[in-house]
């Protein structure tokens, strides 16, 4: 089965989704990172997850998530967990982040040379 983009369904994806959050916010932002991030890590076809934050005050997106799946299918199916999305309500209830989540696929990529 192929993805509307004809990548396999099956193969393993890269979640990527940047956050604008205002500064005064930073602290709730994490913690409910955190609470779903929990969620995640049971679901099947879960990998890993990290949340990475910007050294400079000035970047537009304070903070980039980067989660490993599976699959596609996989994603979607943790997508649909009443818990996560109750907490992804309460998250655009309480913050005013901007979100941006896309899917991404490895095309290529180098490792450092073991010594």
């Amino acid at each position: 089965m192929s993805a509307d983009d004809g990548s396999p369904a099956d193969e393993p994806i890269t979640l990527i989704n940047v956050f604008e959050v205002p500064a005064q916010q930073v602290g709730t932002f994490v913690e409910q990172w955190r609470a779903r991030a929990e969620i995640m890590t049971s679901a099947p076809g879960f990998r890993d997850a990290r949340l990475h934050q910007a050294l400079s005050p000035n970047a537009r997106f304070q903070f980039v998530n980067v989660a490993h799946w599976d699959s596609r299918e996989a994603w979607e199916a943790a997508q649909a967990n009443p818990e996560f999305r109750a907490r992804i309500d309460a998250l655009e209830a309480e913050v005013r982040v901007g979100a941006n989540p896309a899917l991404y696929r490895v095309v290529g990529g180098f490792d450092r040379p073991h010594e």
